[in-house]
């Protein structure tokens, strides 16, 4: 069955957004966080017969829907992780939210690399590095503009959504861990994935 990582990652993802919406904290928070998903699942079913993603690609994005679904519930300042890990590294603030940015770069570098391949649109493997950090850099940035397009909107409301915790340097930490995501999938990944997209395109 081709669409079968697919179909489980969905699976997952949806699971994933029930449970997280039964009560979460801020049902606005969860709504905002939870909206890329929402948004990608569907784009992705819709697409699959054109291009059908590799199973690294479809396992990663649920991982990914997963990591904002929890955000979502409890909201990025108040996960238990974040607090463990606070305690475990004497960290001054819950640090949940740097995972999630940190995965906003990962996953989409993947992403944007597999289908620049697939496509053929950019030649020679440093180039395409290139491309894919500039894609994930600007997703980070679009991602911060639309927080503080919320904040604007939602004055005082949008603390929850935004989950700076007081860091006035939040913005600026958010996208360089976006830029570390994207390289570790690069240096970590870029080898598999070749091999699963050469395996689809037999």
């Amino acid at each position: 069955m081709r669409s079968l990582p697919l179909t489980l990652g969905s699976i997952c993802a949806a699971i994933a957004l029930i449970v997280s919406g039964i009560s979460p904290f801020d049902r606005l928070t969860w709504f905002l966080e939870i909206a890329p998903v929402a948004i990608a699942f569907p784009i992705l079913w819709a697409t699959r017969k054109r291009l059908e993603l590799t199973s690294l690609l479809y396992a990663l994005i649920a991982v990914h829907a997963i990591i904002l679904a929890v955000g979502g519930a409890y909201t990025y300042a108040r996960v238990p992780l974040g607090f463990w890990m606070a305690d475990a590294l004497g960290l001054q603030r819950n640090p949940y939210d740097k995972i999630g940015h940190f995965f906003q770069g990962f996953v989409p570098a993947l992403v944007a690399r597999e289908i620049l391949i697939r496509g053929s649109y950019i030649a020679g493997k440093k180039m395409l590095a290139f491309i894919v950090v500039c894609i994930v850099l600007a997703i980070s940035a679009a991602y911060e503009l639309v927080e503080w397009g919320a904040a604007v909107a939602l004055g005082q409301g949008a603390d929850e959504f935004l989950g700076t915790q007081g860091d006035p340097w939040d913005t600026q930490s958010d996208m360089f861990l976006a830029l570390s995501g994207a390289v570790v999938a690069l240096l970590l990944f870029s080898k598999l994935q070749d091999r699963l997209i050469r395996r689809k395109q037999r």
